[in-house]
């Protein structure tokens, strides 16, 4: 029984593109590990701005800077 969790930051993640995330890991970890689809959970969590940090700031302050997870797609 796998259990897979994604921690993302709040950003607007639409329901469509959850279920996406949703659908493409179990069909991952099914393919892969031969698991059975129906007895593997994925949960996405996401956090606050605020909440999570790296490179000791806030994401929150991050984004004001103009620093994004984005791909740069140049």
């Amino acid at each position: 029984m796998p259990y897979v969790k994604i921690e993302l930051t709040r950003e607007g993640v639409t329901r469509e593109q959850k279920q996406q995330l949703i659908a493409g890991v179990t069909n991952l970890i099914s393919d892969i590990l031969g698991k059975d689809p129906n007895l593997t959970h994925i949960v996405l969590q996401e956090i606050e701005l605020d909440d999570w940090g790296f490179a000791g700031e806030q994401v929150s302050i991050l984004r004001e800077k103009g620093i994004t997870a984005q791909k740069n797609n140049s």
